[in-house]
């Protein structure tokens, strides 16, 4: 009798372990449909840490997001560091330059009409190549672009160009409320502070950041 019962039971383990498996969406279903679909973008080669330039550009290509700052006249002129959404520039065609889709219902774009002085800060570790490092570990690249964060003319080519960089990665903008008077900026890039091993910041110039190719092939990390 009591095996009897132990069996009906497993009966109806199996049976409701079989019907959750039919109702329940896959992880991979149930991702794709956070990320509204978007397929994931192709990594390209992190470039050795010896080449500064290189590996600041490959972290703002590869990157879609970060920490962006201005300064708060609502706080009292306190620094205010909010996530935002970027691109540098269409997938696998990046060019170090920034650019954000803001609206002035939020704090980031008042605070920069009013104070343009701006850092983007970015980290390696969302890539998911410091295996597990913390992201404080100096082997765990990380960027900080200081400038000013200014308003594109909606009517320019550069703004047809920033929003295909944009809406090339963040497809979701596309269909944000028309209401809200979302804005193209980008930051004009003054200063750049850049991690990627030990021994302090590398010395990297503005204009050799820009002048970099996004990737280096030839010259891929070994960690």
């Amino acid at each position: 009798m009591v095996k009897q019962k132990e069996t009906a039971t497993g009966v109806c383990y199996l049976l409701f372990f079989i019907l959750l498996h039919h109702l329940t969406p896959s992880v991979s279903s149930f991702s794709s449909h956070l990320d509204g679909g978007r397929a994931p973008l192709l990594r390209g080669p992190k470039p050795d840490p010896s080449n500064a330039a290189a590996t600041a550009r490959w972290l703002a290509a590869e990157n879609d997001w970060g920490v962006l700052s201005t300064i708060s006249r609502e706080l009292g002129g306190a620094p205010f560091g909010n996530v935002v959404s970027f691109s540098d520039g269409l997938p696998g065609n990046g060019h170090g330059i920034p650019y954000f889709y803001l609206t002035t219902l939020d704090p980031t774009a008042r605070n920069a009409l009013k104070d343009a002085r701006s850092s983007l800060t970015i980290s390696e570790f969302p890539l998911g190549t410091c295996g597990q490092r913390d992201p404080e570990n100096p082997t765990c690249s990380k960027l900080t672009l200081t400038g000013k964060l200014k308003l594109i003319d909606s009517l320019s080519k550069e703004a047809e160009l920033a929003k295909q960089a944009l809406f090339s990665k963040h497809s979701e903008m596309k269909s944000w409320p028309a209401d809200h008077n979302f804005q193209i900026f980008t930051l004009e890039i003054e200063d750049i502070f850049l991690i990627d091993w030990f021994g302090g910041p590398k010395p990297l110039p503005v204009a050799d950041y820009l002048n970099q190719k996004v990737y280096q092939r030839s010259a891929v990390s070994k960690l």
